[in-house]
Parts: C-alpha cells; structure tokens; sequence
C-alpha cells in the first residue's frame, strides 16, 4: 500500500477523535434529543465536511483562504451560530425537569432530528476553517500525475467515513449510558456543560487569527 496514502489514514484517524466543537454538539443533542438526534447531528456534520471537501476539490476554497474579508465574514456568522445553540443549552439546562418535561423531550426528541441534522450542518458549513483544512491538507496526499479531483474527493471520503463512524459510535456510547444521563439533575448538569464547551468554542473561533 501506498505510504503517503498509509499516512493520510494515520493522520486523519488522529484528527477524528480528538474532541472538538463536533463532539460537543453531538452530545448536547444526544442528551437534549436522543440518540436519533445524535445520528442526524452527525450526518449533518458530515455532509457539511463532503461540501467542503468538493469546494475545495473544486478550488472555490481558494476564496477563503486569499479573501481576508470573506473568512472573517463567515469565521464571526459560524462563530456566532455555535455560540447561539450553546447559549440554547445553556438556557433549557435552566428549565426544570419533571413529568411534564418527560412528555415534552418525547415530542421534541421526534421532532428535533431535522433541527439536529441542520445544527451539524451549518456548524461545519460556516466554519472556514474547514475549507482551509481540506485545502491545505487533502493535496499533500496526492501524487503528481494523479487526478486531483477524483483523489481529493477520495481521500475526503474517508475522513468522512471516519468521523461518521466515531460519532455515531459516540451516540451510541452515550446511549448505553442513558439511564444516568437521564436523570434530571444529570441531565440538566451534562446540558450546561456542554452548551458552556459551545459557547467557548464559538468565542475561540471568533477571535482565532488567521
């Protein structure tokens, strides 16, 4: 097998596993929504990681990176929406947890599974340092003469196929552990928590440089 091929797997196992925003996200939905929610939550996250890939594929990502107006535009919106779902957290962690609260996370867990997948989504999707990512990253596993598009589609896929796959191992995980995490003042607790993690990643990314 190829070794640069046997480094990119190596190299983008390690960035899948190390928590982040993604993970953060995937468990406030597992414990706000559920488990169904924690699985939509993660194929949001990884299309919005495919369309930043075929950007990049693509080279419409070069507009980020040689745009400084335009990655700070979209850096403060992204920033801004993950610092809005952690301050929801934040907020619901607040309401009391009792019989009635029961019926209502029931309808809302059914409900909330497009809401989770359009979170992962736009939580990637506005992130521009994904775009650089895939930009910067995908081409040092490509060998000169080969297909660019085709290789870099490829080699995202992968990536893809990878987070996808710890996520969803992640949710399930959390899952096993449902009859903890369900408990009210648990719940509520393990709510702030990660609605705060949210909001500490959206304000580091806004004040990232470049």
């Amino acid at each position: 097998m190829d070794s640069r091929f046997l480094a990119f797997l190596g190299i983008a196992a390690l960035l899948t596993i190390i928590p982040g925003a993604d993970t953060g996200l995937v468990t406030k939905n597992a414990i706000a929504r559920g488990r169904t929610a924690a699985f939509f939550t993660t194929f949001g996250i990884c299309l919005g990681c495919l369309c930043h890939a075929t950007a990049s594929a693509l080279g419409l990502s070069v507009v980020l990176r040689e745009s400084p107006r335009v990655y700070e535009w979209v850096k403060l919106i992204g920033a801004g929406y993950l610092v809005y779902i952690g301050a929801r957290a934040l907020w619901a962690a607040r309401t009391p947890y009792g019989v009635e609260h029961g019926i209502a996370f029931a309808v809302k867990e059914r409900r909330g599974v497009w809401v989770s997948f359009v979170e992962g989504l736009f939580t990637n999707l506005l992130n521009p340092k994904v775009a650089v990512f895939y930009l910067t990253f995908l081409p040092q596993f490509i060998a000169p003469g080969e297909n660019v598009l085709h290789k870099s589609l490829f080699l995202a896929s992968i990536h893809v196929l990878m987070g996808l796959t710890w996520l969803c191992s992640y949710a399930m995980l959390l899952d096993r552990m449902s009859a903890v995490l369900t408990r009210p003042s648990v719940r509520r607790k393990l709510e702030a928590f990660t609605g705060a993690v949210l909001v500490v990643f959206g304000l580091r990314l806004a004040m990232e440089r470049r």
